[in-house]
C-alpha cells in the first residue's frame, strides 16, 4: 500500500499514513503564519486596551462596557457557525478566508476611531469584528496543517496557540503598565488595525500552499451532521468543550482571584494582580503549548491531553486550598495550571485535522472553535455570581467538570481503533 501502515484493532481496518522521517518543509512558511497570527489577534483586544477611555467618551455604565467585549465574542460565535454552515474554509482557500476577514476586522475596528460613531454602532463594529476573527483562527489552524507532515502537526499547532495564548494576556500588561492613566483610543485602534492588515497580507501575498494541503472541496451541507455522527471525533470535541470551560474561567478571573488572595492583596503595589496574571495566561501558557507540541508528536495525542488535564484539574481543585497560602505556593500552583490548562488547547486542533475527512478540515475545525466558544460565555458570566455567594475561594471549582470530562473523553477516543491515526500512529 506504498508509504501506508495498515493496523487491525477490534476487526477495524485503520489506515495510518506514513511521514518522511526527515521532513520539515513548510516550517518557513509556518513562521510566516505565526508572524501574522500575531498581527491579527490583538484586535481582540483592541477595545479592552482602550475600555477606559471609551467609557469616558461615551458615558458608559458597567453593563454598556460589558457589552462592547460581549458583542465581539457573540460575533466570533455566530461568524464560527455560519462559516462551518458553509463549509467556507474548505470550499474557498484558507489564505484569501484568513486576508480578507483580516482586512475586514481592520477596516471595522478602525472606524471605531471615527469621532460619529456613538456606542450602539461601536458594539456593530465589534460584532462585525468578532465575525472577522471567526476567519482567521479556523483557517489558520488549517493552513498550518497544510504546511507540514503529520510528524511535526503538533508542534507546528502548539507554536500556533502559543501565539494566540501570548495575544491573550495583553489586556493584562497594558492595564498593569499604564496603571490609572487612559490610552486614547483612537492611535491605538488605527494601529492595531493597521497592524491587522499587514498580517493579512503576509498570508495573502507571501505564503505559498502548503506541500501537505488537503484538495479543494464543494459544499456539502450534511457534513455538520458527519462530525457528530463521527465517534472520534465527537469524543474530540467533548474533550476541547471540557478544555474550553476550564482555560476560560481561569483567564477571565485569575486576575481578581489573585486580587482577593491575602497573600498577594498585601501587596503594597495595586497592580500586582494585573503583572501576575498576565505572567500566568501570556508567558506560563505558551510554555504549556510549545512543550505538548513536541511532547504530543513524540509519545501521542491522548496521553498528553489526558496528562495536561488531569494536573490542570489538580490545579483547580488546588485553589481553593492555596488561597491562604504564602504568595510563593499560591502563585507557583498557580503557574503550574496556567501551563498545563492551554497545554492541550493546539493538540485537539491537531487530533481535529488527523480523524477528519481530509476535504473538510476547515469545516470540523471551525465547528469545533464556535462550540467551544459559545461555550466560555457561561464560566465568564456565571463565575462571579458564584464567588458573591461562596467567596473567590471556592469558586474555582466550578471548573473542575470541564477537565474532569476532557480526561473521560479523550481515554475513550484512546481505545478506538481510530486513535491510530493521531499523531502518526501515536496514541
Amino acid at each position: 500500500m506504498g508509504n501506508e501502515n495498515v493496523t487491525r484493532c477490534h476487526d477495524a481496518r485503520i489506515v495510518v499514513p506514513q511521514s518522511p522521517p526527515h521532513s520539515r518543509e513548510g516550517f518557513g512558511g509556518a513562521a510566516l503564519l505565526i508572524a501574522a497570527v500575531v498581527l491579527v489577534t490583538p484586535l481582540r483586544f483592541s477595545a479592552t486596551a482602550v475600555l477606559p477611555s471609551l467609557v469616558d467618551r461615551w458615558s458608559l455604565s458597567a453593563t454598556g462596557a460589558a457589552w462592547i467585549t460581549v458583542s465581539l465574542q457573540l460575533g466570533f460565535v455566530i461568524g464560527a457557525l455560519a462559516f462551518a454552515v458553509s463549509n467556507l474554509p474548505d470550499v474557498v482557500s484558507p489564505r484569501w478566508v484568513f486576508a480578507i476577514c483580516a482586512w475586514g476586522g481592520a477596516v471595522a475596528n478602525a472606524l471605531i476611531a471615527v469621532e460619529p460613531i456613538g456606542v450602539a454602532s461601536a458594539m456593530i463594529l465589534r460584532f462585525i469584528t468578532g465575525v472577522s476573527l471567526a476567519g482567521v483562527y479556523p483557517p489558520a489552524l488549517k493552513i498550518a496543517a497544510g504546511l507540514v507532515n503529520r510528524r511535526f502537526r503538533g508542534r507546528i499547532m502548539g507554536l500556533l496557540v502559543a501565539a494566540i495564548t501570548l495575544g491573550s494576556g495583553v489586556p493584562y500588561l497594558l492595564a498593569g503598565l499604564v496603571g490609572g492613566m487612559r490610552l486614547p483610543e483612537r492611535p491605538v485602534l488605527v494601529i492595531l488595525s493597521v497592524s491587522a492588515s499587514i498580517g493579512g497580507l503576509l498570508v495573502a501575498r507571501g505564503l505559498s500552499q502548503g506541500a501537505y494541503a488537503p484538495p479543494s472541496a464543494r459544499f456539502d451541507s450534511k457534513q455538520i451532521v458527519r462530525v457528530f455522527r463521527n465517534r472520534a471525533m465527537l469524543l474530540t470535541h467533548l474533550g476541547y468543550y471540557g478544555h474550553m470551560w476550564e482555560l476560560y474561567g481561569l483567564w477571565a478571573w485569575v486576575a481578581i482571584f489573585l486580587a482577593q488572595a491575602p497573600a498577594v492583596a498585601a501587596e503594597a503595589d495595586r497592580r500586582a494582580p494585573l503583572f501576575l496574571a498576565f505572567g500566568i495566561v501570556s508567558i506560563a501558557g505558551p510554555i504549556g503549548s510549545i512543550a505538548a507540541g513536541w511532547l504530543a508528536d513524540r509519545y501521542g495525542r491522548t496521553a498528553v491531553t489526558i496528562g495536561a488535564m488531569a494536573v490542570s484539574g489538580a490545579c483547580c481543585l488546588l485553589s481553593a486550598f492555596i488561597f491562604h497560602a504564602s504568595w510563593v505556593i499560591l502563585v507557583s500552583v498557580l503557574v503550574v495550571w496556567g501551563v498545563t490548562a492551554v497545554a492541550d488547547s493546539a493538540q485537539f486542533s491537531a487530533a481535529v485535522t488527523e480523524l477528519a475527512q481530509p476535504e473538510y478540515i476547515g469545516t470540523a475545525l471551525t465547528l469545533q472553535t464556535c462550540l467551544g466558544f459559545a461555550l466560555t460565555m457561561f464560566p465568564i458570566w456565571g463565575l462571579p455570581l458564584l464567588a458573591d455567594r461562596v467567596g473567590w475561594q471556592f469558586s474555582f471549582w466550578a471548573l473542575a467538570p470541564g477537565p474532569l470530562l476532557g480526561c473521560l473523553a479523550m481515554a475513550m477516543l484512546r481505545y478506538r481503533p481510530e486513535a491510530m491515526r493521531l499523531a502518526d500512529g501515536r496514541r
